[in-house]
């Protein structure tokens, strides 16, 4: 009776393990065809689209993306040169920055000159704008 019972088992086990190698030999091929596709490179796997696209890209994108960072660029700028110089700060003379300050005679505006000092601090020296501004 024993070997009937192992008979049945035998002829289980073989009938299992070959459908389960059939089933995951088609997985397999499955996933090399599927990996055959991916690893397809876009102008070789429509070059017409590919190309389209690619001159779509070179010609009209690109330029669109840099007028507007040049926009961006420019009115940040702009707006740094504005918020910098707003009239209490410092007021551009021919010759350099004059700085508006108010004394006993009211307000006058000066003339600074640089000058290095050892301890590479900038120093600006006040004398009277002679020329217009």
């Amino acid at each position: 009776m024993s070997w009937l019972f192992d008979s049945i088992a035998e002829l289980l086990v073989n009938s299992i393990m070959a459908t389960l190698g059939s089933i995951f030999g088609g997985i397999n091929d499955v996933v090399n065809d599927a990996a055959l596709e991916v690893g397809v490179t876009p102008g070789t796997w429509n070059p017409g689209v590919f190309s389209m696209v690619e001159n779509l890209s070179n010609t009209v994108i690109l330029p669109i993306a840099g007028i507007i960072l040049t926009c961006v660029v420019s009115y940040e700028l702009i707006h740094l040169i504005i918020d910098r110089n707003n009239m209490s700060d410092d007021v551009l003379c021919k010759r350099g920055i004059s700085s508006a300050y108010n004394n006993a005679n009211g307000s006058q505006l000066t003339y600074g000159k640089a000058s290095w000092q050892p301890t590479r601090k900038v120093v600006l020296y006040k004398v009277p704008c002679t020329h217009g501004v």
